[in-house]
């Protein structure tokens, strides 16, 4: 690595370790094989290992994608450098998760809202239960509401909300 960031070699051949700090201007080139086994943050943080100096840069992906949405995360890579709409578009792929629960991907445990989708609700609705909460925060005044929380949520649930 040494020999390489002093310009005395002109290749490296690396896995994916290759990524933690590495940070070589004179690295222009980076074809990454098998790309599609990778998701969209790994790829994007790879790339992001070449460029860095005044020089053009260009990075390969090679592999065939065996899945739309394999195809999907190699054409949001050509398409965008963008970091944030990469993850916007990763999000769109993987879907959301669960929002009391663990899973952080695959489909969320909402009946009718997207979180993604239904942003501006979600942003209108945090901030009304927030006034709720802060003017009756036993909601003795809203009882009808409480008991919908008390169904919805389970003990381990209040206390996760809680923490945060």
């Amino acid at each position: 690595m040494t020999q390489f960031r002093a310009g005395e070699l002109d290749a490296l051949v690396s896995t994916t370790v290759i990524e933690v700090g590495v940070d070589v201007p004179n690295a222009t080139v980076m074809v990454i094989l098998d790309a599609t086994r990778f998701g969209i943050a790994q790829l994007h943080q790879l790339r992001g290992r070449v460029g860095r100096g005044a020089a053009k840069s260009f990075c390969w992906l090679v592999g065939e994608a065996k899945t739309p949405d394999g195809e999907a995360r190699l054409e949001a890579l050509v398409r965008s450098t963008d970091g944030f709409e990469l993850a916007e578009v990763d999000l769109d792929l993987r879907g959301e998760g669960t929002i009391m629960g663990e899973r952080q991907k695959g489909q969320n445990d909402l009946k009718l809202a997207s979180l993604r989708r239904d942003r501006e609700w979600v942003v209108t609705a945090r901030e009304i239960a927030i006034e709720i909460l802060d003017a009756d925060p036993e909601l003795v005044k809203h009882e009808l509401l409480a008991e919908e929380v008390d169904l919805f949520l389970k003990a381990d649930d209040i206390d996760f909300l809680m923490k945060s």
